[in-house]
């Protein structure tokens, strides 16, 4: 077996450095989220007087509803998250491989969904909502969620598509597999690594935006719209800021460690060593 080429070592210095600059940010949010304001105020690199402390992380605690900001997030990111995941691979599947009427309209008008900014749809969103009662409704918030991904979702597992086997989709149609038992049995096993992409991409949007639920929610608040509530009016509150930022940060980065092994299956999927 040819032996890999070994990257230059400046390359990987240079990675290295780039790396610790993207931490750098993380480490000051954590130090300055178990110190005191007083010692963080001039700079949280400051060691004039260091002291730790789990003040800010009782208070933000005892004072705002965290765990509940978790839970309306866990239920709002994995609703939307679900059926983005759920709904885009179809159609993409319908536009890649299904003959109907006007289905590169359709497509380019959905693809071009994509450059229309929330700030456009908020406000006929908020008409629509509040007709039909779903003002204060986490419903309010999932279905734009799923809706505007639709765009960029299904251009992913378009183009996913456009370099799938096209062996394994004529096997499916010898062995008798209609458009949607090989939907089911042959394309969606074999798509792991869109899948996968999408479920990432479409939880940390869900989970990081802050738009829709700020105008349409009054109780089940997820955690970006509490962390905007936590700024005094008259002092900064850094470092609850802070304790409050680690806390919304931490599950996406779970869910993103959790989900990149199957970049790797889905390659090994695509290539049919899985029915």
């Amino acid at each position: 077996m040819r032996p890999s080429a070994r990257a230059p070592y400046w390359v990987v210095g240079l990675v290295g450095l780039l790396a610790l600059l993207w931490t750098v940010p993380v480490l000051g949010i954590f130090i300055t989220s178990v110190r005191p304001y007083s010692e963080t105020a001039m700079g949280w690199w400051r060691v004039d007087e260091v002291t730790f402390t789990l003040s800010a992380w009782k208070t933000v605690w005892s004072k705002y509803p965290l765990a509940e900001g978790l839970a309306a997030s866990l239920k709002i990111t994995l609703a939307s998250t679900a059926l983005t995941v759920a709904l885009s691979p179809a159609a993409a599947y319908a536009f890649h491989y299904l003959k109907f009427p006007f289905r590169r309209v359709s497509l380019i008008v959905l693809v071009n969904a994509f450059v229309l900014p929330q700030q456009v749809i908020v406000i006929p969103l908020f008409t629509l909502w509040r007709q039909f009662g779903l003002i204060d409704n986490v419903w309010a918030v999932i279905l734009p969620y799923v809706g505007m991904s639709f765009a960029w979702s299904v251009f992913l597992a378009k183009n996913f598509l456009d370099d799938f086997p096209g062996e394994l989709i004529e096997a499916a149609k010898v062995d008798g597999c209609g458009p949607i038992a090989t939907y089911f049995f042959v394309v969606l096993p074999n798509s792991l690594t869109s899948l996968a992409a999408m479920a990432i991409l479409q939880f940390l949007w869900a989970w990081n935006s802050l738009l829709i639920p700020l105008l349409f929610l009054r109780t089940d608040e997820p955690m970006p719209v509490l962390l905007s509530r936590i700024a005094g009016t008259y002092e900064p509150n850094l470092d609850q800021q802070s304790a409050v930022a680690i806390l919304t940060m931490v599950v996406p980065l779970v869910v993103f460690l959790a989900l990149q092994r199957h970049f790797v299956a889905g390659g090994l999927s695509r290539m049919g060593l899985k029915g």
